[in-house]
């Protein structure tokens, strides 16, 4: 049983700081996961006003999932607000703040599956080639395109890879994903080769006279972690020089390596495992991508075809 703290807040401002130290300290959740919340709750504060929480109506907190539509957010958004909004509540009725959790009652609204953008392996290729010797660390940055498409990790797990994560003699790195879940990737020969080049001409230069050496495989200009906002202004501006898409981000890497491999002819479960995803559901949107594999399964067991 959780202990009771000795003074409940007494405040909206305390109660957002209770929560997000909440998160941090008992749910143990990742710091981007805790930043996406802390933006949340300050926005239903901003809506709340001067009502109380202990107040609220369902039908009133029906409303606010109304209001954040009306400020353009998209489905997907409301959708992640209201869901902030429930462990919210969930905590104060933990907390005792509140005694019925009337934010149980709203519902999420409707999401539609949007097929992702996916790079031809054609456009891959020309992505890859993107680095140049003007752009100060290009054999680091070549490293970070292969480790992204030849993985499928996320951009935050590639951010945060550690050299101790890296063995390439076995051709694999262990990847750490959403609640620090841990799953062995194979790496390609392009990969290693360009991850090899990269620990032998730049990494050094980088890491600098530093003691100890830095422990993660990426580093900035700074000898520090290269950061996720960093990768994608690298991608988006490799992205443009090449005439790809400018709406590619390092996600789109990620399915444009679910979607090769199961146009390979890759297994769903096997690509599930690859991606570290928890549910096969969030991986069979890949299946709705590749037009040409579906042509391939319909052609070879419908009677008709």
């Amino acid at each position: 049983m959780r202990p009771r703290r000795e003074t409940a807040p007494t405040d909206a401002a305390q109660w957002q700081e209770s929560f997000i130290r909440y998160l941090r300290t008992e749910c143990h959740l990742s710091e981007n996961t805790v930043a996406a919340y802390q933006r949340d709750v300050k926005r239903l504060f901003a809506w709340l006003g001067n009502r109380r929480l202990g107040q609220l109506t369902a039908s009133e907190l029906a409303g606010y999932s109304a209001w954040l539509a009306e400020q353009n957010l998209a489905p997907k958004s409301v959708a992640r607000h209201v869901a902030s909004l429930k462990v919210f509540f969930r905590y104060l009725q933990l907390e005792g703040a509140i005694t019925a959790n009337q934010a149980e009652l709203v519902g999420s609204p409707k999401l539609w599956q949007r097929v992702p953008l996916v790079l031809s392996a054609e456009q891959v290729d020309r992505l890859l080639a993107a680095p140049r010797r003007c752009d100060g660390w290009p054999r680091r940055d070549l490293a970070l395109l292969e480790l992204l498409y030849a993985t499928g990790c996320r951009v935050s797990e590639v951010s945060r890879l550690r050299m101790r994560d890296l063995d390439l003699a076995e051709r694999y790195c262990q990847c750490h994903g959403k609640g620090d879940k841990q799953r062995i990737v194979p790496l390609g020969e392009r990969a290693i080769q360009a991850i090899g080049r990269y620990l032998h001409d730049e990494r050094g230069k980088l890491a600098g006279k530093r003691a100890p050496s830095p422990e993660w495989l990426l580093l900035s200009a700074r000898g520090e972690r290269l950061r996720r906002e960093r990768i994608w202004e690298l991608i988006k501006r490799y992205a443009v020089r090449v005439g790809v898409s400018p709406d590619v981000s390092p996600h789109t890497l990620r399915h444009s390596f679910a979607t090769h491999l199961l146009a390979g002819g890759a297994d769903l479960r096997q690509v599930q495992e690859l991606l570290g995803h928890a549910s096969i559901a969030t991986t069979q949107i890949y299946t709705h991508v590749d037009h040409t594999r579906l042509k391939r399964v319909h052609q070879a067991f419908h009677p008709r075809a």
